[in-house]
């Protein structure tokens, strides 16, 4: 160990803040990935005030920075009287912002299912929650998984801004060791190292995911064709 140097403690400590990380990336998925469900379902409701209430949601937070929506979770529900902690706000801000983008890529995969499979389970005689349970979703399940998991980098990385609310992910578990050491080269290097360690594994398998969407899709027409 070096006197007034980097040491095993502040090792300990970035590997402690980089669990957060991962632990408020899971929530902002889990929580997201619920409310974008839902979302994607609203976007193709027959209704049109449901529809019109999706897309609103969907435009208001995707022009919203998500620094903003993180001060509004924290300060603003703070001056209404709810005090509330910097990893209760940063996840409320990482739900609202996984929940719209997610909510988004879902319509889409949703909607890209080839008309011919609503139209043959319609002629089934399924009824809409048959149809979308049965037969589009587990479609739009598959052409979602690639993205959706390529998506999973934005949140691990995004999770860098609850730095700003004082939660201790791995940032600012950086940032609180710059400051006693003074070495920014040094700590910032980890970090990015730390960062990388935990996207890359899923830059590989959403890539993985797309080929093999992709094979499936070039060889589906000719097995129609059979």
């Amino acid at each position: 160990m070096i006197d007034g140097g980097l040491n095993i403690h502040h090792l300990q400590f970035l590997l402690i803040g980089a669990l957060w990380t991962i632990c408020l990336s899971i929530i902002a998925f889990v929580g997201g990935g619920l409310a974008g469900g839902v979302i994607a379902l609203a976007r193709i409701s027959p209704v049109k005030a449901v529809r019109w209430l999706a897309i609103a949601w969907i435009q208001l937070i995707q022009g919203t920075p998500l620094l903003v929506v993180l001060f509004v979770c924290y300060f603003g529900l703070s001056i209404m009287g709810l005090e509330l902690p910097g990893l209760v706000a940063a996840s409320i801000a990482m739900i609202v912002y996984v929940s719209a983008y997610l909510g988004e890529i879902w319509r889409g995969c949703i909607e890209s299912v080839p008309r011919t499979q609503w139209e043959a389970a319609e002629c089934l005689a399924l009824s809409r929650a048959q149809r979308m349970r049965l037969v589009v979703l587990p479609q739009a399940i598959r052409i979602a998984t690639p993205p959706t998991v390529g998506f999973m980098v934005q949140i691990v990385k995004n999770t860098s801004l609850a730095s700003i609310v004082g939660f201790v992910e791995l940032v600012r578990a950086g940032q609180l060791i710059n400051n006693s050491i003074f070495q920014p080269f040094l700590v910032y290097v980890l970090i990015a190292v730390l960062y990388f360690a935990m996207c890359y594994p899923l830059s590989v398998w959403s890539r993985k995911l797309e080929r093999r969407l992709h094979v499936g899709s070039r060889t589906s027409p000719s097995a129609a064709e059979a």
